[in-house]
């Protein structure tokens, strides 16, 4: 990254206290593109000038640039020799003999690149048919030499030249302003963006390709064209997210005032994409996964992601494009504050506990585990090695988190006043997370100055809470005490700013009203919002006639751990009584918890395992209950994942996590048959397909039942699975018996699996399916069928979602049979690492992480782990991003 200089302990270490304003500056970037999928001339006009913020004497012009074939140089229309400059690996620097640099001058610049071999998938490069660009976080300097930082913002024209039967769709980022054909076949348009943009958002596309399109009035009356762009087997599969890209653009209006500024509005999906879409201005660019849907195709959890993904990209208009990152360490500015908008999108149009449990789970099960490993890095980072390592649940959850936890401070009111300040103060501009912090400081008239430390320090910080009643004095206090343990780099930390929202529940489980002591007089909260900043403080209320049950953290307020030593009738009551939904669902959570964790030990100890009445009839109570919302008994009776049970042990033991979920599962299912039955039968349907809060509820509670009662593993229920399969007038429903089956060695299981590929083998978001569901099957073979699969003409090593259903479910999804004793998943994995790395790096890196936790095995598995690090670490010409989780794992 050419915008920090490389203070180097390690390779290609880039560190935060040393970025430097850029020494110039572009104006304006006139990009001229003769299209091919293996050879495309690329000229780029470039009126450049110095940058007065810099301080650097007549520096030399250093330009970005990897896997480019430098053609010409001219500055000022003189021809440059090579005498006036330097070409590295990745770096062109002019400096010109003689005489120094211009204060302004204009530079064209001409290469030749590669689409076709471009496996990375990063800059311009073909995806079937279409030709598209990826440029963040560093992927223009693959299109041509430029300061590809984001600090460096400019206006750009664009004029894209291609064969009219191989690319008769040309698209950029702005508006087109002209367009024509030539007399060899071929035809031209030009494409002019009048929003300042740093170069990682630049976007090309041109292929075949057809277009759905609809309009939006803003709320200042102007019309927006919004289209749709897909291949033309996918135009039925447009209307869902026409729609939520219609529902965000309103909600963002309605929510922070901000309506979207150009004339057109483009979204194209294409099947080989790295990530799962981007924010380029105008022309967002789609994995097809996450844009495509149809009812007979995609299932609830699919209509409900490309909502929450198609605003998201959406959002970003705003927190992200008009206000964008000064540099890369401040990622979260732009992508933690766009999560927490998404989220909050979601919740307002579907189940606010629903996502807040479901946001609070990817934030336990994955990030928690990030922040407990070796690559454990604060919200911002300090240094990298590979920016594109650090697009992590960190970043974008965590950062999320951080976000609302201002909001939960300083209301909602004045966190609109926050935003308001923020994107009028900053409009254009490349800013810092100071920027944004101190924007809601100023609004509010608070000092978040602690609070800052969520950005810069690692780690997640845990609170032990002891309670204090006094029948006499009649107050209840907690005493509570915050500790964050050491993460690579910080072995000590600092207090946090923790906001966190306590309850108390009377006998009866009612919420008490709340007043703490020295306030003049309750405010009638039941809940109330404690300022945790010292590593020790105490809070009493007041007005306590009888000792009460604390409900702490509610909403998830922060996150943290809390430790409060709970029992299971504690436990038992909150998951009964709590008002705070998301709190009674983490009560169960807990309480479930607390009997696997006594299993486990039972099991170790090679005890006969019994599942305790109370638990039973508790899980009985919820299901049955008529008052609650079916989305929340279905949360409330998931077990906890076998990873994040992980995470709650000391030393993980695969085998007796596995065996003991799956007794309790088994239990629940023979114990509840009756129940599990009845409220399946009861949530059947044959309506046609809707998305919408309600029935979405209704086929997740169903499907929750079938899963149990097949762990009867009775004829009976088989069939009944087979049945649901067969007349299933949706995705949802056909792929949740299916994915039940593969778990059984059953001659059903092959045939349901075969009638599935030979139906859908055409389409590809739904092959993917098929595959992430074999590889995530628990039976004993799994990792020889993987293998199998990846012969099947159904894979490709070179498409990352391929990689992410079969290799990626597998390693990061099937924990008994990734950790099998014997090594093998283990081989597997580094294996495919090492093919990988040299076709695509970042797919291949994040692979890797599902050795970095290694130490927390037994000795065994710790060996056979740590060897498969050596082996990747070992190969020669290993990319950086694979080189940092492995290096930073194996010595973590």
């Amino acid at each position: 990254m050419a915008d920090l200089a490389a203070n180097q302990s390690g390779p290609g270490v880039v560190y935060l206290s040393d970025y430097t304003p850029p020494a110039y500056l572009i104006d304006q970037v006139d990009l001229h593109f003769d299209l091919d999928a293996s050879t495309t001339q690329v000229r780029a006009s470039l009126k450049v000038r110095r940058n007065p913020q810099s301080s650097q004497a007549n520096p030399p012009l250093e330009l970005d640039g990897n896997q480019l074939e430098l053609l010409s140089l001219r500055l000022e229309g003189e021809p440059l020799d090579e005498s006036q400059y330097e070409l590295t690996e990745d770096k062109l620097i002019i400096a010109p003999t003689g005489s120094p640099i211009p204060e302004a001058f204009e530079l064209i610049v001409e290469t030749r690149i590669n689409p076709a071999a471009n496996t990375a998938l990063e800059g311009l490069y073909d995806s079937g048919s279409i030709l598209c660009t990826q440029c963040e976080a560093q992927g223009f300097r693959r299109i041509t030499y430029f300061p590809d930082r984001p600090d460096v913002m400019s206006r750009y024209t664009v004029t894209l030249v291609g064969d009219k039967t191989k690319y008769p769709v040309l698209l950029s980022n702005g508006n087109r302003v002209e367009a024509g054909e030539t007399d060899d076949g071929r035809h031209w348009a030009r494409w002019e963006d009048p929003s300042l943009k740093p170069s990682y958002l630049f976007a090309l596309v041109a292929g075949q390709l057809v277009c759905q399109e609809d309009a939006y009035t803003t709320m200042s009356g102007r019309e927006v064209v919004l289209r749709l762009y897909v291949e033309e087997e996918n135009r039925h599969k447009c209307d869902h997210a026409m729609t939520s890209l219609k529902q965000a653009m309103r909600w963002d209006e309605e929510t922070y005032g901000r309506e979207y500024d150009l004339d057109i509005y483009m979204i194209v999906a294409v099947n080989d994409f790295n990530m799962g879409a981007m924010e380029n201005k105008g022309l967002n660019i789609f994995n097809s996964s996450c844009v495509l849907a149809s009812p007979e195709t995609a299932t609830d959890h699919d209509f409900y992601n490309i909502q929450s993904i198609v605003a998201h990209e959406y959002f970003h208009n705003w927190s992200g494009n008009r206000v964008t990152c000064r540099d890369w360490f401040q990622l979260s500015l732009k992508e933690g504050f766009t999560v927490f908008r998404d989220q909050e999108f979601s919740a307002d149009l579907n189940s606010r506990a629903v996502k807040r449990i479901d946001d609070v789970n990817i934030l336990r099960t994955h990030q928690f585990a990030q922040d407990a490993g070796p690559m454990a890095h604060p919200v911002r980072p300090d240094r990298y090695m590979e920016i594109s390592n650090f697009y992590t649940v960190t970043v974008y959850n965590k950062g999320a988190e951080v976000v609302r936890m201002i909001m939960n401070l300083v209301g909602r009111e004045g966190f609109r006043k926050g935003t308001d300040l923020y994107f009028a103060r900053h409009d254009g501009q490349a800013v810092t997370i100071e920027d944004f912090v101190s924007a809601m400081e100023e609004a509010n008239h608070l000092d978040l100055g602690q609070f800052m430390r969520w950005y810069n320090q690692a780690g997640t910080p845990v609170l032990k809470v002891d309670e204090e009643y006094d029948e006499q004095a009649q107050t209840c206090t907690l005493h509570i005490e915050q500790s964050c343990p050491p993460t690579p780099g910080q072995p000590d930390k600092v207090p946090f700013h923790i906001p966190l929202a306590v309850g108390l529940l009377d006998r009866q489980g009612d919420d008490l009203v709340l007043q703490l002591e020295g306030e003049s007089a309750p405010a009638e909260a039941r809940t109330q919002v404690l300022s945790l900043t010292e590593a020790r403080q105490s809070f009493t209320f007041t007005g306590i006639s009888h000792k009460p049950v604390v409900s702490l953290g509610r909403g998830f307020s922060a996150p943290i751990k809390i430790k409060n030593g709970y029992d299971d009738e504690q436990l038992a009551f909150l998951f009964a009584h709590d008002s705070d939904e998301f709190n009674r669902w983490d009560a169960g959570q807990q309480l479930a918890m607390n009997i696997l964790l006594r299993l486990i030990e039972q099991f170790q100890q090679k005890k006969p395992l019994m599942l305790d009445d109370a638990f039973i009839r508790a899980f009985r109570k919820t299901l049955l209950n008529p008052e609650l919302d079916k989305a929340l008994i279905a949360q409330a009776l998931s077990l906890p994942s076998e990873g994040y049970i992980a995470d709650q042990c000391e030393v993980v033991d695969v085998e007796a996590i596995f065996e003991v979920r799956h007794f309790m599962r088994q239990t629940l299912a023979f114990e509840l048959k009756d129940e599990w039955l009845r409220i399946y039968q009861a949530n059947s349907s044959d309506k046609a397909y809707a998305f919408n809060a309600d029935e979405m509820a209704r086929r997740t509670l169903r499907n929750l039942c079938l899963s149990y009662l097949l762990e009867t593993e009775e004829q009976a229920m088989f069939e009944l699975a087979m049945e649901q399969y067969s007349r299933a007038n949706n995705m949802t429903d056909t792929l949740a018996a299916l994915s039940m089956l593969t778990n059984f060695a059953i001659p059903e299981r092959h045939q349901v699996l075969e009638d599935f590929y030979q139906k859908w083998q055409q389409d590809q978001q739904v092959v993917e399916k098929w595959l992430a569901i074999q590889a995530g099957s628990r039976l004993p073979r799994t990792l020889q069928h993987v293998r199998q699969l990846m012969e099947h003409e159904a894979f490709s090593i070179k498409n990352p979602n391929k990689v992410r259903a079969l290799i990626g479910r597998f390693c990061a999804g099937n924990p008994i049979n990734f950790h099998a004793a014997d090594g093998s998943g283990y081989r597997f994995l580094g294996d495919q690492v090492l093919e990988l790395d040299s076709l695509n790096p970042q797919i291949a890196a994040r692979l890797v992480q599902s050795l970095s936790r290694w130490k927390r095995y037994d000795e065994k598995r710790q060996g056979l782990m740590k060897q498969q690090l050596e082996r990747i670490l070992d190969k020669e010409g290993l990319s950086k991003d694979v080189y940092e989780v492995a290096s930073k794992s194996l010595n973590a």
